[in-house]
């Protein structure tokens, strides 16, 4: 097998994991949380990011033109735990109670962050 295919073949099997990411400003060290279904995703985000096209956040997207990709990193928090044994287990409310715990402690508001409260 040529090693594109066998490159392709290995992402298709490797397992979709769900999780809490952070995107920090290494220059203000502000951060934006956020949370994914599809970790794999935040490599969609810095794409966005580079071509001017993150519409999600634009004080982050005018943030990463002014100081450039190198100013920033790309972390995962933690990575959601399934419960396949459980048949109530709802991931998407997992996640989104994940998210919470990790806005609650890190903050990530007004000067500390590219974070909106909800209303």
């Amino acid at each position: 097998m040529d090693r594109k295919k066998e490159l392709k073949q290995q992402f298709k099997e490797t397992p979709v994991e769900t999780g809490i990411y952070q995107i920090r400003n290494t220059k203000n060290n502000k951060i934006l949380v956020g949370s994914t279904l599809n970790l794999k995703t935040l490599n969609g985000i810095k794409f966005m990011l580079e071509t001017n096209a993150f519409t999600t956040n634009k004080e982050l997207q005018k943030e990463w033109n002014q100081y450039g990709k190198d100013a920033f990193t790309f972390e995962i928090l933690e990575k959601l735990k399934k419960k396949d044994d459980d048949p109530y287990f709802n991931e998407k409310e997992a996640l989104l109670a994940l998210e919470e715990k990790w806005l609650e402690k890190l903050q990530p508001y007004g000067e500390q962050g590219y974070n909106k409260k909800q209303a």
